[in-house]
This record gives C-alpha cells, structure tokens and sequence, in this order.
C-alpha cells in the first residue's frame, strides 16, 4: 500500500498553506437553502443553486452577483462548469440535466434519462462527456457530442440514493445511501466497492488520486486508500446525522476541510487526523463548500439561503 504521505512531507505546505477561514463576502442573491456551490477552473467566477430553482453566477472576490439563470421547475442540486467556461450543467428535481450557455443564459440542451431526482453532475472528458448520479439508484454518462438525449451508459450497482459522483481521468468514484463508495474504471469495465456501512453524503479524491474521502452520516469523514479501499484516517469534531454535506481536499493535500449541521467549517491533519481548525460559518446548516484551485479561497452555503466567501487569516 502506497500512504498518501508522512507527517515530515507534509510540514513544509502544511506550515506555508493559509487555511481561509475570515468572512470577506456574503453573496445575496437567493431565497431558501443554497444546496451547492461550485468554483469554474481557473477559480475566478463560482455559481450556487438551490430550493429557490435559480442558479446565480458570482465573481466572488468583488462580491458581484453577474448572472441569474432561471428555467428549473423544481430545486436545484448541483451544478458543474465546462473546462473552457462557456457553458456549465445543472440538476435537481426536474429529473433532467440542463445544459446553459454561460454568456446568453439561454438552454443549449436537456438531457432525459433519470426516473427521480438528480443529485450530482460533473463534465468529464475534457468535457465531452457528464456524469450524473440520481435517488434512482444510478450514475449515468451522457455524450456530449451526440444529438441522442440518452443516457450512452448506466450503473446500476447501488441499492440506495446516489448522492454524489467526482471524476478523474477514467475512473468515476460516487457515494450512496446504501453506505458504499463505489469506484468505476469506464476503460476496464471494472467496479471497485469500498463497504462503509454509513450512508455516504459527499465524495473527494485526493490531488494525487491515491485516496478518496468519504462524508458518512455518522458524523465521520472516512479516508480510503484507493487501490487496497484500506481505512487510512477518521475525522470526527463536526456533526452530520441528517443533511448532504460536501468534503474536500485542500489543494496540496495537507488538509480536508468539511463542514457541521451546527453552522461551523472544520480544517482537518490530513495524517494525524486532528482539528487544525475550526470556525462559525453560518447560523444554518452548512450544506455546501469548495475550495479555490489554488487554496486561499473557500465558499460555503447554507440552509440559511446565504454564500460566504472566506479567506486566510
């Protein structure tokens, strides 16, 4: 087994690396629980969604809201931008994906497929490809490229919600209810299950692809070895029993960040395992984060219907 790292390689970042955690926006622009945050590539711009059914573009470090999005009938789940920015996809409860162009705001496509609601998507392929993940127990691939409003492949291995999906070259790892992460090598045609016996809210993989972590409802963060599916390290401090909450990785891999239903945003030792940090974040249940590509960003959202934008101290 390969560990992700030792506590000595890791001193060096973990003393350069600022954990954001000073509030220097609030972006108003919902009403009701913003469920998903999501930066674009580079990092510059970041759209949220949520129950009101809007999507809103945000430059984030002026705190300037660019662009409503309104055509979702029902709550928005998730969001995901196109490597080249012109256009990004969206999901929920319409059971559809809804492809946007960035600049028009007008729909390029909507693709049909899902017999429930859709609660991940992310451009794959050099964004060719978008990877889906429902209540109705399946991840599906869409091509991009072709006219067919059909799903081109289906997973069908879980037996519960599938709440979230990342992708990393071939290989597409998701998170379900049913307390499994499952990862799929689309090149092999191979599946890989890692049973973690808690149901799965949110899914990272590591910068160096070698670990994923999990956010289970029994208030842990678990870290795998991706290729033996080995338990490396729990992270605990935070509470989430009842609500789907994202997890990450700080950009160097030094730290996992997640978040609390009591409102907090906790920094975990990716190797010794502890609370680096932790600070308020929202009066609500934080139920979306991500961090900037480059580290010295965070944006979260909450039930509270506010996104923050946080720097280092």
């Amino acid at each position: 087994m390969q560990f992700p790292g030792l506590p000595e390689d890791y001193a060096p970042k973990v003393a350069s690396e600022g954990l954001p955690c000073v509030e220097t926006q609030e972006l108003k622009g919902h009403d009701g629980p913003v469920f998903a945050v999501r930066y674009n590539t580079t990092g510059n711009y970041c759209l949220s969604c949520g129950k009101d059914r809007k999507i809103c573009l945000w430059n984030p470090i002026k705190g300037v809201l660019v662009k409503t999005y309104l055509g979702h009938g029902y709550e928005v789940r998730d969001v995901s931008v196109a490597a080249d920015n012109s256009k990004f996809a969206s999901c929920g409860g319409d059971k559809q994906v809804f492809i946007w162009d960035v600049a028009s705001g007008a729909f390029i496509r909507k693709l049909r497929g899902h017999d429930s609601a859709i609660n991940a998507v992310k451009y794959a392929a050099n964004d060719e490809v978008l990877v889906t993940a429902g209540y109705d127990q399946s991840v599906k691939l869409w091509d991009c490229k072709s006219r067919s409003t059909e799903a081109m492949q289906v997973m069908k291995a879980f037996k519960d919600s599938v709440t979230s999906v990342m992708v990393r070259g071939w290989e597409i790892t998701a998170g379900s209810v049913d307390g499994t992460v499952r990862r799929f090598d689309v090149r092999m045609g191979r599946m890989y299950v890692d049973e973690l016996h808690h149901p799965v809210t949110s899914v990272a993989v590591s910068g160096d692809g070698l670990c994923t972590l999990a956010a289970c409802l029994d208030s842990t963060l678990r870290l795998l070895d991706k290729a033996s599916g080995q338990l490396l390290a729990s992270y605990k401090g935070h509470m989430h029993q009842a609500v789907k909450m994202d997890c990450g990785f700080t950009p160097s891999d030094a730290h996992v960040v997640g978040s609390s239903e009591t409102g907090e945003v906790l920094y975990w030792d990716l190797v010794e395992g502890n609370v680096v940090k932790r600070f308020d974040a929202h009066n609500g249940m934080v139920c979306s984060l991500a961090i900037h590509p480059e580290g010295n960003q965070l944006i979260t959202s909450s039930l509270d219907g506010a996104v923050k934008v946080w720097v280092p101290r």
